[in-house]
């Protein structure tokens, strides 16, 4: 069981955005090179990597969900499939007011971009593209959508539908309560830019660069850096990492492709290959062509140590929201009382204390909360005691 995070995987049409979602999930979404080949948000479950706490008590594991291998646990999260990206989303164009609907239910984007830059603004081939060009394109189309409704707040503070008391921060986080935010963020993000909080004194460039913080908070994005077994992705991936233009976002180079050729010839039982693994083994019969192919990829762990398509759904969960990796012990330490070891792994927030993990467990749970143990060392919890990444707690309560 985990905190159900929706991780919202993002990009113009055929850059490899439903390769990706296919080798994340194994799904069969169709796949083509054409725009709108996913219509439908596609909603798959992708798992991401948690070191299992079972080996260190000498104790083999028994998920509920998901799965362990050689005490890795693969922890189950959502992936959706957002389609619909194209210039002027934000203005309803295309499938853009879906689009954006769907993006609102994420926590974490991941947009993947073509860095061969063989696909243009359009999703057509070409030679040359500047990736540059839909990394800016993304931000863009998220500021204009963000400063639209941050808008329609200071309207409704300046034609006077709220009470004189209210605070230009209450009347925004009000109207902005989709994109999970409230007062004290939106107070803090207005003093960062440093505008001041009379929203008649903002100019419209004021406006845009709160929009953008709100976005960047709320909307927190990693770039999945796709076709990287190309030269011209290597150079452009190459430039833009020293490019301090970059620096505030995070860019995993990825190969799609490698990771579902890999996982289909794992199920084919022609490779023993584990996701995110940075090399695999060849246990089947295989033609010259197949074994060909599977050495580039070889080449291509070899140089980034990965496909990529693990690294970027965990870097947009660990890395980026902070998600903590709890495991909930039971009265003899691991167990509960069907005998499961470990059945489950909670993907809960940054900075939880305890009692936040109690109420994730159950609400009734966390009223009834008395105190917890850390199971490593039999040591008592209280209430604030701060979750800490792989933590194995028991929770004690009155109910």
């Amino acid at each position: 069981m985990s905190t159900s995070y929706r991780i919202g995987l993002v990009g113009k049409p055929s850059v490899g955005k439903s390769s990706f979602f296919n080798a994340a999930t194994m799904n069969d979404v169709p796949e083509g090179a054409y725009p709108f080949t996913t219509i439908d948000p596609s909603v798959g479950e992708a798992y991401v990597r948690v070191d299992c706490a079972a080996p260190e008590f000498d104790e083999e594991c028994t998920p509920n969900v998901g799965y362990c291998d050689h005490g890795t646990r693969f922890v189950p999260t959502k992936l959706v499939d957002v389609a619909g990206l194209i210039p002027g989303a934000h203005e309803g164009n295309g499938l853009g007011n879906q689009f954006l609907s769907d993006l609102n239910e994420t926590d974490v984007l991941v947009h993947v971009v073509d860095f061969s830059g063989k696909t243009d603004a359009e999703g057509e081939p070409t030679e040359g593209h500047d990736p540059r060009d839909d990394i800016a394109f993304l931000e863009e189309e998220l500021d204009q959508w963000y400063l639209g409704v941050l808008k329609k707040g200071i309207e409704r503070y300046e034609t006077g539908y709220t009470t004189e008391d209210d605070a230009i921060e209450e009347e925004l986080a009000e109207q902005m309560s989709a994109f999970k935010t409230n007062e004290d963020e939106i107070k803090r993000l207005i003093r960062r830019v440093d505008i001041g909080f009379e929203p008649d004194e903002w100019e419209e460039a004021d406006k845009l660069e709160l929009a953008r913080e709100i976005r960047k908070e709320t909307k927190p994005m990693v770039i999945a850096a796709n076709k990287m077994d190309t030269p011209e992705a290597q150079a452009n991936y190459e430039e833009i990492t020293n490019d301090p233009d970059y620096d505030h976002l995070t860019i995993v180079p990825c190969s799609a492709h490698a990771e579902k050729a890999l996982k289909s010839a794992d199920k084919a039982g022609v490779v023993d290959y584990r996701p995110g693994d940075s090399d695999f083994e060849i246990t089947g019969d295989v033609s010259g062509d197949q074994e060909q192919g599977l050495e580039q990829i070889r080449d291509f762990l070899d140089e980034f140590g990965a496909t990529g398509v693990q690294a970027a759904l965990e870097t947009a969960l660990f890395d980026v929201l902070g998600v903590t990796p709890v495991f909930p012990g039971g009265a003899n330490g691991l167990g509960n009382e069907r005998g499961e070891v470990l059945p489950d792994c909670y993907l809960i927030p940054p900075n939880s204390t305890a009692e936040d993990f109690a109420y994730s467990l159950h609400s009734d749970i966390g009223d009834g909360f008395l105190h917890a143990i850390d199971c490593r060392t039999n040591r008592q919890l209280g209430k604030d005691y701060e979750v800490e990444p792989r933590d194995v707690i028991e929770v004690i309560t009155t109910n």
